[in-house]
């Protein structure tokens, strides 16, 4: 090997082209191959570094992002979750449109077009300066309470103008220091602040603000509990529901002071804005039967229901043309209770004075609250004789239709029966008539006033008892187990039940006359299978009788002391089945009540 002029070795150009590409990989990496470090050439790696450089920012810009969002969204839900707060909505929530506009002047002009301010007399804005702050009341005259709102305006009056300037917003210091009302809410919505105002409550705004804050100060036209004209008991309560919802929870709380009973508000109808109250009690209701009656109510779709609980019900549940009612309407607030806690659900709707009680049976409809008034031994026989005019009701006149007409097919026990002439009219078409006499009758008396109720019912009975009887176009048996019939209707403790049970007399009146015996036991076949077929919400309509329960039937026909009343009934699917802590040779005996 050669060596140059200063002595050190002198490699040839082939020799060291190997060299300066062996040395080029370490020289990227920042090292020789003895491991010196080597400074990098200029310019080697800035496309890679420019590169790195723009992902760590881009990182970086991503991670503070997501971190403002989180921040927005966490401070969005601790507003939104502030008990009794000033908890306010995303504006970005909200349509253009059905913002509040910030200035009281555009905000009047959408009250004009979207309220009937200036239009209807009883929408009212009353303008006021606080703090050198214009504002405005809007409130229906109809619904105030002019005491809460005026004591609401004294204390505003003496507001000091230099609290308003504390860098704060103005509606929320009027919300936390100067606004004496109970229930206060904020709403940024336009069409949420009008439908506020629309049920009774007083919308407060502040120039400047594109919020408000909804005042509950209405007063909803009422009347006392009276006593309930189709539920009434010898002995007990005499109050009833009334036509206001907040009245009705009222009533019901007083008897039911269980921490676990809820009462979820929906609103049903676009025009009509009608409150529908939802009561159960959490820890024994069926959930799904709750959140199945929720998912109903909340999908109806409509203008609204003026007739209250009637549209209601046809809304939830399917009844088509059956004329049997698949749910139980009570007026008594200690009805609604006890099948509350049996696991029963209650639905309150406002303007009703009746409340909807599901699911329901055949037998929850032929019991009276007068039965469990009475000791155990009269309730049980005030329970047989209302069974036995029910029967009487829906089976006498067939039966007796029968033997008149064929006497071939009375029993000999039964020789009493029948009739020793016919008179002018066939039969059937004198039973057809009093019934449609009977029912002309009772419009007559729902529709006289009262004073002239009892000069009515006298000229119907002489008219219809004594002349039509004396003429001919009667007979004596005809007017007789019709009114036994007519008795019996009324007797049943369910008005919509008593109706029902008239149509299916008539059908089996039909029957009878059309086929004989024959059509008879084949009409009565037919209704018993379409009744066992029909369910209330999900709860078979002749339980315990099909399917069969011993134990829950034997609680319809005896009215069981109250220490032996321990379980719930199954049909409801509750929680907790036990009402009594069962003793220990009574407990098969209700597992198997339970359980059947």
């Amino acid at each position: 090997m050669e060596t140059n002029e200063h002595g050190s070795m002198d490699l040839s150009t082939a020799e060291r082209k190997p060299a300066a590409e062996t040395m080029a990989p370490l020289q990227d990496e920042g090292r020789n191959e003895n491991g010196m470090i080597v400074p990098k050439p200029v310019g080697v790696n800035r496309k890679r570094e420019e590169k790195e450089r723009s992902e760590r920012e881009g990182r970086a810009h991503a991670d503070r992002e997501r971190e403002g969002r989180e921040a927005s969204s966490r401070d969005r839900s601790e507003r939104r979750q502030e008990p009794g707060g000033f908890n306010v909505s995303d504006p970005d929530d909200l349509k253009p449109e059905d913002r509040i506009p910030p200035d009281i002047d555009d905000w009047l002009e959408e009250l004009k077009r979207k309220s009937g301010l200036e239009s209807s007399f009883d929408v009212q804005v009353r303008q006021m300066t606080f703090g050198h702050k214009r504002t405005g009341l809007l409130f229906l005259s109809c619904f105030t309470k002019d005491v809460s709102l005026t004591e609401v305006i004294k204390r505003l009056s003496y507001l000091d103008p230099e609290s308003l300037r504390q860098g704060s917003s103005a509606l929320k210091t009027f919300f936390e220091f100067y606004l004496p009302a109970v229930q206060v809410t904020v709403t940024n919505s336009m069409q949420k602040l009008i439908e506020e105002v629309m049920i009774g409550n007083t919308a407060f705004y502040v120039d400047g603000e594109s919020t408000a804050l909804i005042i509950d100060a209405k007063q909803y036209p009422t009347r006392t509990p009276d006593e309930p004209v189709l539920e009434k008991v010898v002995r007990g309560s005499k109050d009833g529901f009334t036509e206001t919802l907040l009245m009705n929870v009222a009533l019901v709380r007083r008897r039911l002071r269980d921490p676990h009973l809820r009462f979820e508000i929906l609103k049903v109808g676009t025009r009509t804005q009608t409150d529908v109250a939802m009561g159960y009690v959490e820890d024994i209701a069926d959930p799904k039967l709750v959140e199945s009656l929720r998912d109903k109510i909340q999908a109806i779709n409509i203008d609204g229901i003026p007739l209250a609980d009637k549209q209601l019900e046809e809304l939830t549940v399917k009844t088509d043309w059956n004329p049997f009612p698949l749910v139980r309407y009570s007026e008594r607030p200690d009805v609604v209770a006890a099948h509350m806690m049996n696991g029963s659900v209650s639905v309150i709707v406002d303007t009703s004075p009746s409340v909807i009680v599901l699911p329901t049976t055949y037998f929850d409809l032929v019991q009276h609250a007068e039965e469990n008034r009475q000791n155990a031994f009269i309730g049980t026989y005030l329970r047989w004789v209302r069974f036995f005019g029910i029967l009487s009701s829906i089976f006498l006149l067939p039966l007796w239709f029968l033997f008149a007409e064929h006497p071939e097919l009375r029993p000999h026990w039964l020789w009493f029966l029948g009739a020793n002439k016919t008179g002018d009219l066939p039969l059937v078409l004198q039973f057809l008539l009093v019934e449609v006499g009977v029912d002309l009758m009772r419009l007559a008396a729902v529709h006289t006033p009262s004073p002239l109720v009892t000069a009515m019912s006298l000229v119907s009975a002489i008219l219809v008892g004594d002349i039509a009887v004396k003429t001919g176009l009667f007979i004596n048996e005809v007017i007789l187990y019709m009114a036994v019939a007519a008795i019996g209707m009324f007797a049943t403790p369910s008005y919509e039940l008593g109706l029902a049970n008239r149509i299916v007399r008539l059908v089996l009146l039909l029957a009878a006359f059309a086929f004989q015996a024959p059509g008879l036991i084949a009409a009565t076949t037919i209704i018993v299978i379409w009744l066992s077929l029909t369910r209330s919400f999900n709860s078979p309509y002749l339980w315990p009788f099909i399917p069969f329960n011993a134990g829950a039937l034997l609680a319809v026909i005896l009215r069981r002391p109250r220490p032996k009343n321990k379980v719930r009934p199954s049909i409801n699917r509750t929680k907790q089945n036990v009402k009594q802590p069962l003793a220990t040779t009574e407990r098969g005996a209700g597992e198997s009540e339970r359980h059947g």
